[in-house]
């Protein structure tokens, strides 16, 4: 990636830098005020904080994580996560998986069912590594049959984890699931490693409903391992960003019989909307900031932004500023309604954002600043995604 050579698909980075390799652009110490607006930037103190906070939290319980990196898209932070002690990572389609394993990844689980026999193809040809370790999910006896035709020749057993439902894809019901089991069991080309499901899918909010909602669905996680016997050590999964508080509470008794992972993986960049309001955790803080600048104020109390739906993400919460929120996004403006005096044209506003899943697929090339809250931050790596 360091020798990448910089040009106009890198957005809105300055054509100072076009011709140059990322190592030589960032050799220049670029300043944040050299790059074009809109932009979005990582802030690479947020997300070290953020890494070891999540780390000491899983060490006190005993629990492991496989992040999820769809989130990013990027493995730069996705080495990041794994140095910081991540068990491996986790991604929802082959695809992803394909370019995790280019980039060295060695522990992937695939969050999702596998059923493509293309997809099942490259698999069983990549499972000759040894030390490739690969689980993804399974939720129905056509689901297995269709893995096996789709695994035959493959250079060993996938390990697979029976999804339990909550809304989404999975077993409807533990009885359904102990079946899957059952067809997993008589399958030689499928192992079965584990239980669990996404919790997610069963609540939105802290409400005491959706609170009652999750814990019910681990329960029945719990209740299904409980139902199977292992003759080797299981995987027990769950845990999105949002309520993984509640998953360890749920599963933590498990620890000494199973290897429990959580697959939270916003914690990293974490936000200043929808997880800033759900997550229990203390201790993080949004390490990623979009940038709009103030093109026209038309009317009184309205200032129009140039950053608008392909540069931000507006799917969970409208971004923020310093004069509130912005009450819409069109496809590259930004509306920001303000009281009093409010920002002038050209005023460049820092915008905290909501999603970083929805952040990051919108830009290629993402600068890293030393300390977002500098004056004019230093920009100290660029991340590239893969969307």
């Amino acid at each position: 990636m360091q020798d990448v050579v910089l040009g106009p698909w890198a957005k809105s980075l300055p054509a100072s830098s076009w011709g140059m390799t990322q190592r030589e652009f960032l050799a220049t110490e670029p300043r944040l005020s050299a790059f074009a607006t809109p932009l979005l930037t990582i802030d690479r103190g947020a997300t070290a904080n953020n890494v070891a906070v999540m780390a000491d939290w899983l060490v006190e319980r005993g629990l492991e994580i496989a992040p999820h990196g769809k989130t990013t898209m990027a493995p730069q932070l996705w080495q990041q996560l794994l140095d910081g002690g991540a068990w491996g990572l986790t991604l929802a389609t082959a695809w992803q998986v394909q370019l995790a394993r280019s980039f060295g990844v060695r522990r992937i689980i695939l969050a999702n069912e596998l059923i493509d026999p293309v997809a099942l193809h490259w698999l069983g040809v990549e499972l000759a590594d040894p030390a490739f370790e690969f689980t993804c999910w399974v939720d129905s006896v056509e689901a297995v049959e269709l893995m096996r035709a789709g695994l035959a020749g493959a250079a060993r057993p996938v390990d697979v984890v029976i999804e339990l439902g909550s809304g989404r894809a999975g077993a409807a019901s533990v009885e359904d699931a102990l079946a899957v089991a059952a067809a997993v069991g008589a399958a030689p080309e499928l192992r079965l490693v584990g239980v669990g499901g996404y919790e997610g899918s069963a609540g939105s909010s802290r409400s005491s409903a959706d609170v009652d909602a999750v814990r019910s669905y681990l329960d029945r996680i719990v209740e299904l391992h409980a139902a199977i016997y292992w003759e080797h050590r299981p995987i027990v999964t769950a845990g999105g960003s949002a309520y993984f508080d509640l998953v360890a509470e749920a599963l933590v008794p498990l620890v000494g019989s199973a290897t429990v992972v959580l697959r939270s993986g916003a914690y990293q960049l974490h936000d200043e909307g929808f997880y800033r309001g759900i997550t229990p955790l203390r201790g993080l803080c949004s390490a990623m900031h979009g940038w709009a600048r103030v093109i026209s104020r038309p009317s009184a109390g309205l200032a129009i932004l140039d950053g608008g739906k392909r540069d931000f993400p507006y799917d969970l919460d409208l971004p923020t500023s310093s004069f509130g929120q912005l009450s819409k996004l069109n496809d590259q403006h930004g509306y920001l309604q303000y009281a009093d005096r409010g920002p002038a044209v050209g005023d460049v506003l820092r915008l905290g954002l909501s999603h970083p899943c929805t952040a990051f697929d919108k830009w290629r090339l993402i600068p890293v600043v030393e300390d977002a809250d500098a004056e004019d931050p230093q920009v100290v790596d660029l991340v590239r995604t893969y969307f």
